[in-house]
């Protein structure tokens, strides 16, 4: 049934149902044009045929008189076939013909009427066409027609085969798109699955390309090209990355080591050495800065993807608490950890802590004295929250995604200290664990919420089966 609702919802698809539909269409116009000039030249040649009939019986009146003309339909009505002939009077007497009584005729237009009635010896109405020849200047009127058998064995079949032509080719077309948009399902659900890999961070993976050469196949060409230059452009942004981080961060180090140690004599021999501490504290922001940078590049390029495994959120969420009480009850904050079940996830346990704690921290900094901030899990029927609630300030709907891009820091925060990285940080591990960070009102204050969906349970490991005779030993 999904596959189903999958097919009937794909592009191809569609196109294939609306080209049968408009060949459905054109087809059943096509047949109904032949249909209806078919009828209309049998209608011309029957009239020409009664016509001539006509004239000739005419010609036999206007030289021989009314007897001969009676005793000329008596005779053709012997040999009379698929002709019809009836002589009456103005009330309807009939004095010579081949039907019994006179019948109800409907004009058809052009001078020509149609009629049903029943041959001798059946039951079955038939159809004729003829005209009327007033018999002047004697009361009499001669009806002269053809049976329209022909025509309407014509007219059963096309309108027997009109509705199953078109049946058959909606059929034909809904069994046709059926299959190719199997087909192309199979390959699109093939490029989404090795694209959802490589999103995940297997960027080596490549789209399997096949002998026929055809769309599927330049586009998978053309994708594997983009992968192999994204590849060429992520190593060499690591390249950087790894020579910045040991070019920049050592000598970084290096300096915070020399100022501690010119700190230390400096406050041995009793000299005032606050221009010393203000420079540590200026270099360990420097530091922060770029580990911060560091990890959300690392995180972006998903090169932490190895150390993935199950993960309880309940205790990583009890050792950011603990961490961060001292720093809460230094503000007059009140810092809550809601005791909740099992919130398991499919995650990394070094970054998520750091995601945690920068939202903890961001919670406690701007929440004003006598505020409280909340930390608890939530398990969802699909997913699994992890959510920060505090009572400060909050931010404004308009700038919620703006705070996440890095280094933006609103006006309220600007003499706070704090790099504008926080929230990035927040932002790139929740993309790397393909999860969502949502930013709600608390009223009043901020809740922060990152959104995991939940692990596909893993199968179970098969026991080997043991040897019988040693089972049966031990």
């Amino acid at each position: 049934m999904r596959l189903s609702s999958r097919l009937l919802r794909t592009q191809a698809f569609r196109i294939v149902l609306v080209y049968a539909a408009l060949f459905a269409v054109s087809v059943a116009a096509l047949l109904f044009f032949t249909y209806w000039h078919t009828r209309q030249a049998l209608d011309e040649q029957t009239d020409q045929t009664i016509q001539a009939e006509i004239t000739g019986l005419n010609e036999q009146y206007q030289h021989s008189g009314l007897p001969v003309l009676y005793q000329t339909v008596l005779n053709r009505t012997q040999h009379a076939g698929q002709a019809l002939y009836l002589l009456a009077d103005r009330e309807h007497h009939i004095y010579a013909g081949n039907l019994d009584t006179w019948p109800t005729i409907t004009d058809s237009g052009g001078g020509a009427v149609e009629f049903d009635y029943e041959p001798f010896g059946t039951t079955q109405l038939h159809r004729a066409r003829g005209k009327l020849f007033a018999v002047l200047p004697s009361n009499y009127v001669l009806l002269v027609a053809q049976d329209l058998h022909d025509r309407d064995v014509i007219q059963r079949m096309f309108t027997t085969t009109l509705p199953w032509t078109v049946g058959a080719i909606l059929l034909l077309g809904l069994a046709g798109g059926g299959l190719l948009s199997r087909n192309m399902l199979r390959k699109l659900d093939n490029i989404n699955r090795i694209s959802g890999e490589i999103i995940a961070g297997n960027l080596n993976l490549r789209i399997p390309v096949s002998a026929a050469h055809d769309e599927f196949d330049a586009m998978a060409e053309n994708l594997n090209r983009m992968l192999d230059r994204v590849e060429r452009l992520m190593k060499g942004m690591r390249e950087v990355t790894d020579s910045v981080a040991h070019d920049l961060r050592t000598p970084l180090n290096r300096l915070r080591n020399r100022l501690e140690e010119s700190l230390a004599r400096l406050q041995a021999s009793g000299q005032n050495a606050a221009e010393i501490e203000s420079a540590i504290a200026e270099t360990d922001k420097l530091i922060a800065t770029f580990n911060a940078l560091l990890l959300i590049a690392e995180t972006d390029a998903g090169t932490a993807r190895g150390a993935m495994a199950p993960l309880d959120l309940g205790p990583v969420a009890a050792d950011i608490c603990e961490l961060y009480e001292p720093f809460a009850e230094e503000k007059q904050v009140w810092l809550n950890l809601a005791k909740a079940g099992e919130a398991v996830i499919e995650g990394n346990r070094s970054l998520i802590s750091q995601a945690l704690a920068n939202l903890v921290d961001n919670a406690i900094k701007y929440t004003p004295p006598g505020g409280q901030v909340a930390i608890r899990s939530v398990t969802g029927a699909d997913h699994v929250d992890l959510v920060v609630a505090d009572s400060g300030p909050g931010i404004p709907a308009a700038d919620r995604v703006r705070v996440t891009e890095r280094f933006v820091r609103l006006e309220a925060s600007r003499n706070s200290p704090g790099t504008g990285l926080g929230l990035s940080l927040v932002a790139a591990v929740a993309h790397f664990h393909g999860a969502q960070l949502l930013l709600e009102d608390n009223e009043p204050g901020l809740k922060a919420i990152l959104r995991f969906p939940k692990p596909v349970p893993r199968p179970a490991a098969v026991r080997p089966l043991q040897n019988p005779s040693r089972a049966a030993a031990e």
